[in-house]
């Protein structure tokens, strides 16, 4: 069946409470990239340094990272709709209040509380989005996905509309979003029935005693650490107007979620899983040394152009983690996204800090350096990661599916 087709089942032919459950994915997907454009108006309006107005980032994802071992834990005990409803309660107080901060603390505490709610929301989502699709879940995987993409490239966008005025509209822009989304799933999505058995807390740190998916949660940490200074680190060195720092992750996330949803998987089914994201790593570990060397231009461009190889990284890695263990995949994809989050948490304070220590380009060279790492995690540990990984087919037509956040 053609996941696109109109008919019943198709991606188009889908019930209120799957698209209430993927807009409310794209506002939250949105929530990610929302602050880049405005990173430097916001340190100009709070008379903070980059490196504290980056730490935005950082407490975001180390929440996030430590919510991985909770968001199972809570859903498999109070369903589904209620997990999410929690997650949106959070982003939407949160939110709101980012956008009264008086300091660059407040403001870094409350991101960390929006990364919980982002966390408990966004991993949840798929499986309700699964849960009540039409037709089976190829169209709802595909959907999902098309939401994380939309939301990854609209999120600077938006940041650039609303913090052209304010840096402080962004917030509540997104806080009123997510009350919409709130609303809308409170009165169409119905409860999910609970899984058979219950999420402990050591569950996704035992899946990682597994050597594969062990191998492809380091390869992605490395992996992470160059994306995330991409994300955080490159709007101070582009120095741009929040319009134009906005239009360039525009295109940086349109790339991106092509590259994910479409070009990924035409990649692995010719090449393999492996052969794919180890060149992808390298390409990016090129690019990202162009960003930091060349000029103002060139770094435009390969700011954009990372957003290809981040695509076709995020697609493979998920895949990787979903499918190398034995581990029920909501499990093992806890454990995965545990880990490799701790470095989209490390890479916005270190990148700063080492242009301190050192120099502006430097910070790109560790980046470089991290994603090669990556791809040699790829290189020795090919036997672990080839466990039933070989020819990987596409997971995405898994309801186990779970926890593919942010990627």
């Amino acid at each position: 069946m053609d996941p696109f087709d109109a008919g019943a089942g198709g991606i188009l032919r889908q019930p209120k409470a799957v698209w209430a459950t993927a807009g409310a994915s794209v506002v939250a997907f949105m929530g990610i990239g929302l602050v880049d454009p405005i990173l430097p108006s916001i340190a100009k309006g709070l008379d903070a340094s980059a490196g504290q107005v980056s730490l935005l980032f950082t407490s975001y994802f180390l929440i996030t990272a430590l919510a991985m071992l909770v968001t199972g834990f809570v859903s498999s005990r109070i369903g589904g709709r209620k997990t999410l409803l929690l997650g949106l309660a959070f982003v939407v107080v949160f939110a709101g209040l980012a956008g009264t901060s008086d300091t660059v603390g407040q403001l870094v505490g409350y991101r960390a509380g929006w990364g919980l709610g982002n966390a408990l929301f966004v991993s949840t989502a798929l499986a309700v989005i699964v849960g009540a699709a039409a037709g089976g879940s190829a169209a709802a995987i595909l959907l999902y996905e098309s939401a994380l993409g939309l939301g990854m490239a609209c999120g600077p966008l938006l940041g650039a509309l609303l913090g052209d005025a304010s840096w402080r509209y962004p917030f509540f822009g997104t806080a009123f979003l997510m009350a919409i989304g709130f609303l809308c799933i409170s009165v169409f999505l119905k409860e999910q029935p609970k899984p058979a058995r219950k999420t402990s807390l050591l569950d996704p740190i035992r899946a990682l005693g597994h050597g594969g998916l062990a191998s492809a949660a380091v390869s992605a940490f490395f992996y992470n650490y160059t994306f995330f200074t991409v994300l955080a680190f490159t709007p101070f060195v582009l120095n741009m107007t929040p319009y134009k720092s906005g239009a360039v992750f525009f295109a940086w996330g349109v790339l991106l979620a092509v590259f994910s949803v479409l070009v990924a998987p035409r990649m692995q089914k010719r090449f393999g899983s492996l052969k794919v994201l180890g060149g992808s790593l390298v390409l990016l570990a090129a690019d990202v040394l162009v960003l930091g060397y060349g000029s103002h231009t060139a770094a435009i461009v390969c700011t954009i152009l990372s957003g290809a190889f981040i695509g076709v990284n995020n697609t493979v890695y998920t895949e990787l983690a979903l499918g190398v263990s034995d581990a029920p995949r909501p499990v093992a994809s806890a454990g995965y996204n545990f880990v490799r989050w701790f470095a989209a948490a490390a890479a916005p304070y270190f990148a700063p800090k080492i242009e301190e220590w050192t120099d502006v380009h430097i910070p790109f060279v560790v980046a470089a350096v991290t994603a090669v790492l990556g791809a040699a995690v790829v290189v020795v540990r090919r036997r672990a990661l080839t466990h039933e990984a070989q020819e990987l087919e596409p997971v995405h037509a898994t309801e186990d599916s779970v926890t593919v956040f942010a990627d």
